[in-house]
């Protein structure tokens, strides 16, 4: 794996958008549960980490139903599932807000996943990455759909100094789970 040049280990940042959501009438967004499509493609995203080998070390989480549900759907697809936090400021996060909560990341996490909700992941992929492998970047400004996975690495002592164009895009991925043949 490629990082853009800096000091310290390789980190890597893993922006997971939250699977499909459901609109149940009367439920306030807060509290929308994953779509069946959602509840498919939430294993796959986690298999998906796991094909990469890029499992993280710790996971910052959305407080709202979908994006918890997300995560713990695809952390059940990992032999141990690395401490999580639960962060009500990620819920429709702006790019301040979502960097703050990962530079306040333990140290010794090398590998972090954050979950939560657009447009502020995918404005947060575009702020921090100075660069990408392949057509990833064009891949993120294009669309970052439900479920998309972006990984960015870079070297630094700390997650404090994680800031705008410091990061390599290494890969963006939009995992989707089969139906099965009842239609689910």
């Amino acid at each position: 794996m490629i990082a853009r040049a800096g000091r310290g280990p390789l980190r890597r940042l893993v922006v997971l958008r939250h699977a499909k959501s459901a609109w149940p009438d009367g439920v306030p967004d807060h509290e929308r549960p994953l779509a069946p499509r959602g509840r498919r493609d939430a294993p796959a995203a986690g298999c998906a980490l796991a094909a990469a080998d890029c499992l993280p070390d710790h996971a910052l989480c959305s407080t709202a139903v979908r994006a918890r549900q997300t995560w713990e759907l695809a952390a059940a697809e990992w032999g141990t599932p690395p401490p999580v936090r639960q962060d009500a400021r990620l819920y429709a996060a702006d790019v301040p807000t979502l960097l703050e909560a990962t530079r306040e990341a333990p140290a010794e996490a090398e590998t972090l996943l954050l979950i939560g909700h657009n447009p502020g992941l995918e404005e947060l992929v575009l702020t921090l990455a100075g660069d990408s492998l392949d057509d990833a970047l064009d891949d993120v400004r294009t669309k970052f759909p439900t479920s998309a996975v972006a990984i960015l690495a870079w070297h630094g002592s700390s997650w404090a100094s994680l800031g705008p164009g410091t990061a390599l895009l290494t890969d963006m991925i939009v995992p989707r789970g089969k139906k099965q043949h009842d239609g689910r």
